[in-house]
């Protein structure tokens, strides 16, 4: 089984940073071919750098697809271009976001978000709603930690996200921790042990996800939004 991981970011440390969680949950027999946007922004901040990311981060969904890839992992947790990849992937897409969020789910009644910078708040309020998880998820807090900074997490960063999701937990009712940027992968042991409750990676829990349907045999309907987008007549290549 062969599963794409895709960085829409153009940083291709991030992208060795998320192949190595990647890799250690894929379990025998899963090849992870990690893949970097490099025709992205560096970083994925705002709903601009989403947008610009589009195009490079689609052309790598269908190229690794008409290679031969089962599944698809886009690893960015504001899961950009997760539908229009759905129309275009033969086999399953999975954001982690979304992976996180349901395996939060699993092991907990009610779990926060800890996040990058304060503007995309309202960004993961609208995916936990989308998902179907707006009253499980008991809050969302961002460190004010710019994404290419998580590339190497200082100390203070990683004592500012820890001190968030303690907070979170103690304050909010939290059960469980979801983190909310591919760059936070590492974290997880450690805050876990100082938590003392479930620490989610999206980068991880997609992973699993993905690997776990490709095993099922299930993959994305093609009936009705998700099937394959139209190619009207005189139309190059749509990405």
């Amino acid at each position: 089984m062969r599963i794409q991981l895709v960085n829409p970011n153009a940083s291709r440390a991030m992208t060795a940073k998320i192949a190595v969680t990647a890799r250690a949950v894929a379990g025998p027999g899963v090849e992870i071919d990690a893949v970097t946007n490099d025709e992205g922004p560096a970083a994925l901040e705002s709903h601009t750098d989403d947008a610009l990311a589009l195009p490079g981060l689609l052309r790598a969904i269908e190229r690794a697809d008409a290679g031969g890839a089962d599944a698809h992992v886009i690893a960015c947790f504001g899961d950009p271009g997760l539908d229009a990849a759905r129309e275009l992937a033969r086999g399953p897409v999975i954001g982690i976001a979304e992976a996180g969020m349901h395996a939060a789910a699993l092991v907990s009644r009610r779990f926060a978000v800890v996040t990058t910078l304060a503007r995309t708040l309202g960004h993961t309020r609208d995916l936990t709603r989308r998902y179907g998880f707006g009253e499980a998820c008991a809050a969302a807090y961002a460190a004010d930690i710019p994404v290419l900074d998580l590339e190497e997490a200082s100390p203070a960063a990683v004592e500012r996200i820890g001190a968030l999701a303690e907070r979170a937990v103690h304050e909010d009712g939290a059960e469980s921790i979801v983190l909310g940027c591919a760059g936070m992968t590492d974290l997880c042991t450690a805050l876990e042990v100082r938590l003392g409750v479930p620490v989610i990676d999206g980068v991880a829990a997609a992973v699993g996800l993905a690997s776990a349907l490709v095993r099922m045999g299930a993959s994305t309907s093609r009936r009705e939004e998700y099937a394959p987008p139209p190619r009207r007549p005189g139309e190059l290549l749509r990405v």
